[in-house]
């Protein structure tokens, strides 16, 4: 029997950092492939999701995975914040899309749960878990750990990969319902 491998791209949307992690799953082994952030420095909203699409596209284009997860966006209190994350956030899915790459989507909660089995553990909590279960010699920063984290929720169970599917689920408490 052939062990399948897939790798997967997890991505952390943000209009200043966007953090970007690719893992492979060999079987129910997990491989660190690479992490970083696409730094969007542009004053002008514009330049940053340019930057932004340019970036993620390199990173699909140099590593070739065959599935992204993205982090959904929560609603802040200011809702002009969630509406320009919201943009980095469509901009990262095109970058998959234009790559016709199958993209799924979790909540932090849905994340840190999966990752930490706490869907309220702190980003020091997520950090270290990362570098646990990949085996890294040190803590990802926290915007590529946070990707990785995303790309660590798919493999164990997200969308497309045999498992049970969250569509057409809330999640409660860190819980599906």
């Amino acid at each position: 029997m052939a062990v399948t491998s897939i790798t997967i791209l997890g991505i952390d949307p943000g209009l200043r950092i966007t953090g970007f992690g690719i893992i492979r799953k060999v079987g129910s082994k997990l491989d660190y492939v690479t992490s970083g952030c696409i730094r969007a420095l542009e004053p002008d909203l514009p330049g940053r999701l340019k930057t932004i699409l340019e970036g993620l596209r390199e990173v699909i284009q140099t590593h070739q995975p065959q599935q992204v997860a993205v982090e959904k966006v929560f609603v802040n209190v200011n809702p002009q914040s969630t509406l320009l994350l919201g943009q980095a956030r469509g901009t990262a899915i095109c970058a998959a899309v234009l790559e016709s790459l199958p993209v799924a989507e979790y909540t932090a909660l849905q994340v840190k749960q999966a990752v930490v089995g706490n869907g309220h553990a702190k980003k020091e909590q997520v950090q270290e878990m990362v570098r646990r279960l990949l085996g890294l010699p040190g803590n990802p920063g926290a915007d590529a750990a946070d990707a990785l984290a995303c790309a660590i929720c798919h493999a164990h169970g997200g969308q497309g990969l045999g498992m049970v599917s969250t569509a057409g689920y809330r999640v409660k408490r860190g819980r599906l319902i």
